[in-house]
C-alpha cells in the first residue's frame, strides 16, 4: 500500500467508498472541486494494483488543519490503511505550517472515535444536531496539536 495525491481517476473506488461509508455521501464534483486548491490535501491509500482502499482530505489555512473526509474500503478496516491516511494528513499539516489539527465525528462511531484518540487527538466540544441525515445526530470535536516532529512522521 502507499498513500499518493488523489486524481480524477481513483473518483470512482473513492465513490464507491463513500457512498459505502456515509447515509449522506460527498458528490463525485465535491471530490472534483478539492484537487486544485493549494490548501487542500486529497490524498488515496493504493493498493499493489492501484486500487483504492481508502482515501482522505484535509485542508490546512492560517495555521489549522481540518480533516474533512476520511474512509476506508470495509472489507480493508483494521490493516493500519485509515491511520496511514491520518498520519499523512498530520505530517502535511506540519509541513504546511499547522500548530493544529481537528475534525468532527459521528458521536456513534465508536471505531473512529478509537482511531483519533490512539493518534493524540482529545475531546474539545460537541456540535449538537450536525448530522441531519440521521435524526440530528452530534459530532464530536476531536482536534490534536500538530509539531515540527510531525512533519518527519
Amino acid at each position: 500500500m502507499r498513500i499518493r495525491e488523489m486524481c480524477p481517476s481513483d473518483l470512482d473506488g473513492v465513490m464507491a467508498i463513500e457512498e459505502a461509508s456515509f447515509p449522506t455521501p460527498w458528490s463525485r464534483r465535491m471530490f472534483l472541486e478539492d484537487f486544485p486548491r493549494d490548501f487542500s490535501d486529497t490524498l488515496v491509500a493504493a493498493g499493489a494494483d492501484d486500487e483504492v482502499l481508502g482515501y482522505a482530505v484535509c485542508w490546512t489555512i492560517a495555521g489549522e488543519s481540518h480533516l474533512l473526509n476520511l474512509a476506508v474500503n470495509s472489507a480493508r478496516r483494521r490493516q493500519g490503511i485509515g491511520r496511514a491516511l491520518l498520519s499523512e494528513c498530520i505530517r502535511r499539516a506540519a509541513r504546511a505550517g499547522a500548530s493544529v489539527i481537528f475534525l468532527e465525528v459521528r458521536a456513534g462511531n465508536e471505531a473512529a472515535q478509537r482511531l483519533y484518540r490512539s493518534m493524540g487527538f482529545a475531546f474539545r466540544g460537541i456540535r449538537k444536531g450536525y448530522y441531519t441525515d440521521a435524526g440530528g445526530e452530534d459530532a464530536i470535536i476531536l482536534d490534536r496539536e500538530v509539531r515540527e516532529s510531525d512533519a518527519t512522521g
